[in-house]
């Protein structure tokens, strides 16, 4: 149920993911030395979008997440990871928009989700070829 009173104590932004890492997840460091893991989860949009007026149907699209972890033991984790494995993500997130002015390349010039207090479930790994 929802509630319209002005009671609550916080809002929520919960975000979840079921994909496969389009990388192998790469350790980082921020410019004050704090170490975060930057990781690629691919999701495909299925169902595939309703057929336009013509009756033509596009295929189901593949949608690139690239996430920012900052938490050391879902980073201990991450590590562990490669590219193709299979993930559950569930998070409270923060969502930030590129910077037009920035490298299209640079973290800075991509969207980029920050995880909150998250979880991180691998159901199936890959190993390389």
């Amino acid at each position: 149920a929802f509630s319209t009173t002005s009671t609550r104590s916080y809002d929520v932004s919960k975000l979840i993911l079921i994909g496969r890492l389009g990388k192998d997840p790469e350790v980082r460091t921020t410019k004050t030395d704090k170490e975060y893991v930057s990781y690629t989860v691919a999701t495909t949009n299925y169902p595939p979008p309703p057929p336009n007026p013509d009756g033509a149907r596009h295929e189901a699209g593949t949608t690139w997440h690239n996430i920012i972890s900052f938490s050391p033991a879902q980073n201990n984790y991450l590590r562990s990871l490669q590219k193709g494995a299979q993930v559950y993500v569930e998070a409270n997130f923060e969502l930030r928009d590129a910077d037009p002015a920035a490298d299209p390349s640079s973290p800075q010039g991509q969207r980029q989700i920050f995880l909150r207090h998250g979880m991180l479930l691998c159901f199936t790994s890959t190993s390389h070829d």
